[in-house]
């Protein structure tokens, strides 16, 4: 017998479906070849589309009617079909992509809003080197670049009689106890910033006694032997410092009270002894390879000014390195809102030159065109307290904090203050009072999803940063208010950092706060508030949204 005969009278191989129809009849004729041929080739443009519908409207329908489908059913119907494809809702999410983010991204103000911190395992009390018991006050703070990367939590805390404790924040249970931890004293007055080199083995301090310094961290090191150098060239408290991130702690850069920048080469200048007399034979005195006088000063304003004696050069407030420009420093200062950027290849060092062609010679490269802070009714500008970069979701985006309390988004690559804000901006809210502290600093997340800034009442406001750039696209008017608040401490809350999945808080009654998300232990928080404040310290929402 073939296997190719018929079986009961039927031929195996029959142009039907596999599928019965409802009355009960075993096939269910297929569409003809015919009207299938024009699908074996890709066509492109609108024809494509009308061979499609036509052949969609055939297949459905029980005539042969074959008849031709007109151009605006065709659009109708194609346009309905790519709204409910996932490629269709991607490319609309997409089409008009923001031009300050790089990403997509949900809000996570549900996340700050479940910041937990432990009365014994996440507060710390400051240690000073004194023979007299006294309280030390925390002016700067900065976790370790390897902390924010998910490594060991070193946390540097620099005081105000000039000493650094570095502290292990590490989670543990609460009658655990603190790792040990490391004292040092760099100077003999208030450390006024401090930060960790690109590979964590040095530390940049500076200081009210007109000097940064660099110390060691390597432990073969004893702690009187730890300072390696001493930077002279500023004529005033040194108020910032900013590593070079693309050398490996061999460059960077400090600014001062009296509106100086110097940039730093430890590889060189240990051998200007200026002040040897004064120094002896202690650590190496580095000078200065450039310095930019008068940052900030506007000349026609100063010039307006110029019989006054009480009249100086705003102060040099922030500085970071830029990451669309090559060799180039960030600045802000204290007499406005407006950012500067140096393009640190292009300024002038002769020695030999006049203080006219030298200043001529040493001018920005880039300069805000605008300064927010004079907007939304203010009678005169605000200077800008500290100033931190986006990440991630937020790339491309600098946020500064003003004196008044309020946060302004910047774009990185032009320096231009965007529409959106992102704080209390128009009103700000009641919870939060208005400060002109010179010391409160703004600090962004690794993730670049949150924002942390300081107040004059003990608390810190935290903030989505992931969505300012949708609060910047959708023009004058919008911005992200600080939705979280959390607290515990007392005192102008000034320092404040972070690392992955932890902030640290420092408040004026000498104490460090690290906070951490827990949804479980916020609940109980909540649900049980009287009991559980003996422990715990939450975030509650703020009077923003």
């Amino acid at each position: 017998m073939s296997f190719f005969a018929p079986r009961f009278g039927r031929s195996i191989l029959i142009d039907s479906t596999n599928s019965r129809q409802k009355d009960g009849s075993d096939d269910i004729p297929t569409p003809s070849r015919t009207k299938l041929s024009s699908l074996k080739r890709p066509v492109k443009g609108e024809e494509r589309v009308r061979k499609r519908a036509r052949v969609e409207d055939v297949a459905s329908s029980d005539s042969e009617s074959g008849s031709d489908v007109e151009m605006g059913d065709v659009a109708a119907v194609t346009s309905r079909a790519r709204r409910r494809t996932v490629f269709a809702m991607r490319n609309t999410a997409m089409m008009a992509p923001s031009a300050y983010t790089r990403y997509h991204t949900l809000p996570t103000l549900a996340i700050l809003r479940s910041f937990v911190s432990s009365h014994k395992s996440d507060a710390f009390k400051c240690d000073v080197l004194s023979d007299v018991p006294c309280r030390s006050i925390p002016y700067a703070c900065s976790y370790s670049n390897g902390a924010r990367h998910g490594h060991m939590p070193h946390l540097a805390v620099a005081m105000e009689q000039g000493t650094v404790n570095i502290l292990d924040t590490r989670k543990r249970q609460d009658w655990d106890f603190e790792p040990q931890r490391t004292l040092l004293r760099p100077h003999l007055n208030g450390i006024f910033d401090i930060k960790w080199s690109p590979d964590d083995t040095l530390i940049a301090t500076g200081s009210g006694d007109q000097t940064a310094r660099i110390t060691t961290m390597a432990s073969s090191v004893t702690s009187e032997n730890r300072t390696l150098n001493v930077l002279h060239g500023q004529c005033s408290t040194v108020k910032c410092i900013a590593w070079d991130p693309s050398r490996n702690g061999d460059l960077l850069c400090t600014g001062g009270r009296g509106g100086s920048i110097c940039l730093w080469d430890l590889r060189v200048g240990e051998g200007r002894h200026r002040r040897a007399a004064e120094i002896g034979d202690g650590p190496g005195v580095v000078e200065p390879v450039l310095v930019i006088s008068g940052a900030h000063d506007d000349l026609a304003l100063r010039s307006k000014r110029r019989s006054k004696k009480a009249a100086s050069a705003p102060s040099v407030t922030s500085l970071l390195y830029s990451e669309y420009d090559a060799h180039s420093l960030i600045s802000s200062g204290s007499g406005d809102g407006t950012l500067r950027l140096w393009d640190l290849r292009a300024l002038s060092t002769s020695a030999k030159a006049t203080v006219k062609a030298l200043k001529a010679a040493q001018q920005p490269a880039r300069t805000s065109a605008a300064d927010p802070t004079t907007l939304h009714g203010a009678r005169r500008p605000r200077g800008i307290t500290s100033v931190a970069p986006g990440h991630g979701p937020s790339a491309g985006l600098l946020f500064a904090r003003s004196a008044d309390a309020r946060v302004f988004t910047y774009s990185a690559a032009s320096l231009e203050p965007l529409p959106g804000l992102a704080g209390p901006a128009d009103e700000p809210p009641p919870a939060q009072p208005q400060s002109t502290s010179f010391y409160v600093r703004l600090a962004a997340s690794p993730c670049g999803r949150w924002l942390a800034s300081g107040s004059a009442c003990g608390r810190a406001y935290l903030f989505d940063a992931g969505t300012a750039g949708a609060a910047a696209a959708r023009g004058p008017g919008g911005y992200v208010g600080a939705g979280v608040e959390v607290g515990g401490q007392s005192g102008e809350l000034s320092a404040l950092d972070w690392a992955e999945g932890m902030l640290a808080t420092c408040a004026d009654d000498g104490t460090v706060r690290v906070w951490r998300p827990d949804a479980e232990v916020h609940r109980r928080c909540e649900e049980d508030s009287l009991e559980e404040r003996w422990n715990w310290s939450w975030a509650v929402s703020s009077g923003a949204t």
